[in-house]
């Protein structure tokens, strides 16, 4: 069938870089822990994991289409080598999966002798164990010193976040003032020509009531 043949040519490009990648991903996992900086190292553990899940399953996609494209091959004999590819990748898998698993477990001896070194390395005597413990000591001190900045920043800005409200509430109470002021004023303007011809009429009344004397 036309087009099968390129595209299985294609797929195999792909699967010789996924299986690259991967075992660059599972080399990385197995030094993992070497450090001094568990929690650095943790994170790098994580990422490393998520990108080799990733490639398995990428891989896992591969198979599958092997495995269709393999029986539109045009000749029985490419029908045949495909299958065999399709067995042989299936053993490279095996062999990645186990290995990703096994890296993860080095990776974690190796935290866990990294850890217990740095134990005796704080708890022993010597220069080396008092120049680790003061500058953990530096370390959590500075760590402290940021978590107090962060609190008063954070203070600070709910402070300034109360006086805006106070703010925006007294202009409200402003902009309601105003607002009555402007309609009084309107009524009065409204009732003037009322008071004028009330004034009239009682400065005429007045002297009606003079002239009748």
């Amino acid at each position: 069938m036309d087009g099968v043949t390129p595209a299985v040519e294609n797929l195999k490009q792909e699967w010789v870089q996924s299986i690259s990648q991967l075992q660059g991903t599972i080399q990385a996992i197995e030094n993992c822990g070497k450090s001094v900086n568990a929690t650095k190292e943790v994170n790098a553990l994580s990422r490393l994991n998520e990108a080799g899940q990733d490639r398995l399953a990428s891989l896992r996609s591969m198979q599958f289409s092997l495995d269709l494209l393999a029986q539109q091959l045009p000749t029985m004999e490419e029908v045949q080598l495909g299958q065999a590819l399709m067995e042989t990748w299936k053993e490279q898998y095996q062999r990645l999966h186990m290995g990703l698993r096994n890296a993860n477990l080095c990776a974690k001896e190796n935290m866990k002798k990294a850890a217990q070194e740095e134990r005796e390395l704080l708890l022993g005597g010597g220069e080396e164990s008092t120049v680790r413990r003061r500058h953990l000591q530096i370390k959590a001190g500075m760590t402290s010193g940021a978590e107090s900045i962060t609190e008063s920043f954070r203070r600070t800005h709910h402070m300034m976040a109360q006086e805006v409200e106070q703010s925006a509430s007294t202009l409200a109470t402003f902009d309601e003032s105003a607002s009555i002021l402007r309609k009084v004023q309107s009524e009065y303007e409204g009732h003037g020509p009322m008071l004028a011809r009330t004034h009239g009429l009682l400065s005429t009344m007045k002297y009606e009531n003079v002239t009748d004397r």
